[in-house]
């Protein structure tokens, strides 16, 4: 089966839709971006004189979808040029369109009978070997193709992208009971390998598992709160950061996505699942009437929290969700969340939170066991093993740690006995791994990662991909050729090594100098190449401002200069070593990070790297050759003068 996609049609240009689109415009597919032909002319039409059947009134949710990506923020597209690739129109009169793609993604309302009706036009328009898949977040895979013909399931499976595509990395691959395994295989390797994406295998369950673990997960924090009378901000304090979820933790989430998609989750799985299981679903009374009130978050400038202008100044009000009114915001002063949050390791932040005693840690632990029993429980319902969910939660809700990661990172033993003293029942797959005298959902041996997988009750490998290296692996094997606190050189194989810089924040210091000056000997006389690159949050915020401010407050202006002196040699000695040297830049990649991306013979970028020497802003002159070989760039772009 050929696995190039060379066109794609989209039916829906709504949100989901029109996203999608675009992100398959950044990597340089190009798609039809179909919609629904509207009822009814709209005001602003009717002063422009159009008519129904005018085609920018045909088209105007196809408009709309691809003026929204367009426009966005944050962005979309990589490039706006990258929107020409979006070609839009409308179900009746562009239908056939889709005989020309070889992937068709439905992505209209969630809507059972409207997406079966839609699959009946495409039919007789279905070329050899496409794929159809739906975008849907809940509804039944299996149940949108059954009883179409054998080819049309054996080509069906749902491909549900998590919002905004271009940013959120998962991607959960759903086959329906006839899908080809040949067709899921595709689409895997497309995900992975051209969009980009994290591939997670879910079974057809209510809403696959991200939604069905964050949704249980977002209901348990909620009702915590309000049975033990937590406030909003507190809240949010400690389900951020110090428990291994985003910035934005609880209620600053619910807004960015909208109660009104909160809403929706539930009321699919309150539908779908049984009688049992339906009450863990249940929101508050106060949730449902801010949906009323159409309190939907950042969409109509109020959910949670609302911003708000004072006398001279702008306030971020919080929701009182007893009152059903907005106070200001409340100072929280939790001591295990202020100890928790000076420990860098993940795992001993999140162990040092739920062990405490105090109001924050007995908060923390309630909602966490809650999540862990509960994910334990759903294998293997929603998923053969902890791997995928895992994945799940760490790619389409941004944790840190998976479930099964946080529990071996909390003590697996331990706390099992605080559950059981607490009354909780004890999932079997994790009884089913004690009784074989197991302490932990992963072992790590040699640098290779297993799981326990519950069908065989033995560990499995987690097998690596060929094309994927992984550093802290290569770590475990011993191929760390050089190291010091700022800076290692490890043995990649095949005659490369890779310049891993691990700081913290990876920032720019006199070990990461002298480590570049170090490695550089080392690959002259035992390698092929250098990779400069790392697998952190960032690739470089740049220079140790704190180092400098130090030496500056101690006025040791010649150290300063050494230091400065020494980055820009090592700079420069990058710049004319004799072998290839290839950076690899990703997110933030700043100031004195750029600078090492400027100083390399080749720079393989992710899409998401945010590269600038941005020290100009506040007034500071890079300090490792970057105004210069900016300057050099700059020069190469001017033609030359003709007589």
């Amino acid at each position: 089966m050929n696995q190039r996609i060379k066109k794609a049609a989209i039916l829906g240009a709504g949100v989901m839709g029109s996203a999608i689109a675009a992100h398959l415009a950044n990597v340089g597919i190009p798609s039809f971006l179909l919609d629904i032909v509207p009822a009814e002319l709209t005001e602003a039409e009717k002063k422009k004189g159009l008519a129904l059947e005018s085609q920018e009134v045909r088209n105007r949710f196809a408009i709309l979808g691809k003026k929204r990506v367009q426009e966005s923020s944050p962005a979309a597209l990589y490039l706006k040029e990258d929107a020409e690739l979006i070609t839009i129109g409308n179900f009746e009169d562009h239908l056939s369109w889709v005989s020309q793609a070889d992937w068709i993604i439905e992505a209209i309302i969630e809507d059972l009978n409207a997406k079966r009706e839609l699959f009946k036009k495409l039919f007789p328009l279905l070329r050899e070997g496409v794929v159809i898949s739906s975008n849907t977040s809940g509804i039944s895979i299996q149940k949108m193709c059954e009883g179409f013909s054998g080819d049309f399931e054996e080509r069906f499976l749902g491909t549900h992208f998590f919002n905004p595509p271009r940013y959120m990395k998962l991607l959960e691959i759903i086959p329906a009971k006839s899908t080809s395994k040949a067709v899921v295989e595709r689409m895997a390797e497309v995900g992975e390998k051209i969009l980009g994406k994290g591939v997670v295998f879910a079974k057809d369950t209510p809403n696959f598992i991200a939604n069905r673990i964050g949704a249980f997960s977002i209901t348990a924090v909620i009702k915590t709160m309000v049975e033990d009378g937590y406030w909003i901000e507190e809240v949010d304090q400690i389900t951020g950061p110090v428990l291994g979820r985003p910035k934005s933790a609880t209620f600053r989430t619910a807004d960015l996505v909208g109660l009104d998609v909160m809403a929706h989750v539930g009321k699919n799985l309150l539908e779908n699942l049984p009688d049992k299981e339906r009450e863990y679903f249940q929101f508050p009374s106060f949730l449902h009437q801010m949906v009323k009130n159409q309190w939907l978050g950042q969409k109509t400038k109020q959910g949670f929290y609302k911003r708000v202008k004072g006398e001279g100044k702008e306030e971020t009000l919080v929701l009182d969700y007893e009152k059903l009114n907005y106070r200001p915001q409340e100072k929280v002063n939790l001591p295990s969340v202020e100890m928790a949050k000076n420990i860098d390791d993940v795992r001993e932040r999140i162990k040092s939170l739920v062990m405490s005693p105090d109001r924050g840690g007995q908060f923390a632990w309630k909602i966490l066991k809650k999540t862990l029993l509960y994910s334990a429980e759903k294998i293997p319902e929603i998923s053969d093993d902890v791997v995928n969910i895992d994945q799940a939660m760490k790619w389409g809700y941004n944790w840190e740690l998976g479930p099964f990661e946080v529990w071996d990172a909390i003590g697996l033993k331990s706390s099992i006995k605080r559950m059981e003293k607490d009354g909780e029942a004890i999932p079997p797959m994790v009884e089913q791994l004690l009784s074989k005298g197991h302490s932990s959902f992963y072992e790590k041996k040699d640098g290779r990662v297993s799981y326990f997988d519950m069908r065989t009750g033995q560990y499995q490998e987690i097998k690596e991909k060929p094309e994927i290296i992984l550093l802290p692996s290569l770590k475990d094997r011993k191929k760390t050729v050089l190291s010091n606190p700022g800076a290692s050189l490890i043995d990649l194989g095949h005659g490369v090594a890779c310049l891993e810089f691990h700081s913290k924040m990876n920032t720019i210091g006199a070990d990461t100098i002298q480590m570049m000056s170090g490695a550089l000997k080392e690959v002259e006389e035992k390698f092929d190449g250098l990779v400069i690159g790392n697998q952190a949050e960032n690739f470089s915020a740049g220079a140790n401002l704190m180092l400098m401010l130090f030496e500056i407050q101690d006025e040791n202006w010649d150290d300063i200069e050494a230091i400065v002196k020494a980055f820009q040699d090592s700079l420069m000695a990058v710049k004319y070593f004799e072998k290839p040297v290839v950076a690899a830049p990703f997110g933030l990649t700043l100031a004195g990070g750029c600078e090492v991306c400027l100083a390399s013979a080749k720079v393989q970028a992710a899409a998401e790297t945010y590269m600038g020497l941005v020290e100009v802003g506040v007034g500071l002159i890079p300090g490792g050759g970057g105004t210069k070989e900016m300057l050099l760039r700059c020069t190469e772009c001017i033609p030359p003068e003709v007589d």
